[in-house]
């Protein structure tokens, strides 16, 4: 499944798209692992990653290479977005049933959300607030939707503005829902690797009616290195069908009002992705 974002690939050699898609697929890879697979020389495979890791499309470690996120540096975009792919999905149709025509919602810079963005064209008179690049390029070429894009320091990890300017245009709006996500959930607490991202989260979070998480299953039991938010602090939590019923009665004790989405598939996916 190859669902690389077109903007990455512009300007990559198709070595480098099968090299990166090889190291996605299997969460990691050694220098001879990859000499043997595409037939080159490991000077050439040293040029190739290093160039991959130069973009932030994965990391070097010794003797090989990672796209791994951990509790501490959150993976790229592009890594994420190839994380519990059809729980993503599923997670933002439901959360397309919450919208109603005529809202103002607020996405943050989560692929969750980019998901949920690419179900918005069927709304009408749709106001979306995002700081993400990503959810701008796809709505904006719908008439009915009004956009406002968030400014600030753009991260590339993310796709998305940051900073201070980013947090001040948030705290002069307003908005219906929010529809954001997490990297990790530890117990009933949310956590985030990036300071700057918890940042901006807690920002929208203040503009807004309801707030809506939606998080993968495999980000529940799992932590990072930011506190974000107790989950009693949203409306409505989604999550899919892969979430252990110990979990869900947990949650559901303790007050959370807990929507499950029913993937295409399911596969179980790693923790840490936003």
């Amino acid at each position: 499944m190859n669902e690389m974002l077109p903007s990455a690939r512009h300007g990559m050699s198709e070595r480098r798209r099968h090299i990166l898609d090889h190291v996605i697929e299997h969460g990691g890879a050694q220098i001879d692992e990859l000499v043997a697979r595409f037939q080159t020389s490991r000077m050439t495979i040293h040029r190739d990653l290093h160039a991959l890791a130069e973009q932030g499309l994965l990391r070097k470690v010794h003797g090989g290479v990672t796209t791994l996120s951990n509790g501490i540096v959150e993976s790229s975009v592009l890594h994420r977005a190839r994380r519990a792919a059809s729980q993503k999905r599923a997670i933002a149709a439901v959360a397309a049933s919450l919208i109603t025509a005529g809202d103002v919602v607020a996405l943050d810079d989560s692929t969750t959300a980019r998901c949920l963005s690419e179900r918005l064209m069927v709304f009408e008179s749709l106001t979306v607030i995002t700081n993400s690049l990503g959810i701008a390029a796809t709505v904006s070429g719908r008439r009915d939707i009004n956009l406002i894009t968030l400014g600030g320091r753009y991260h590339p990890t993310f796709d998305a503005s940051f900073g201070l300017l980013c947090e001040q245009a948030i705290a002069s709006l307003r908005a219906n829902t929010l529809f954001m996500s997490v990297s990790a959930i530890h117990g009933m607490t949310a956590y985030h690797q990036e300071q700057d991202v918890v940042k901006a989260k807690h920002a929208f979070m203040q503009i807004v009616d309801r707030r809506v998480l939606m998080a993968d299953s495999g980000k529940f039991g799992s932590s990072a290195l930011n506190r974000l938010a107790h989950l009693s602090e949203f409306d409505v939590v989604i999550t899919d069908a892969g979430l252990p019923a110990e979990t869900r009665r947990q949650l559901i004790d303790s007050g959370v009002t807990l929507r499950i989405a029913e993937p295409t598939a399911t596969t179980h996916e790693r923790p840490l992705e936003n």
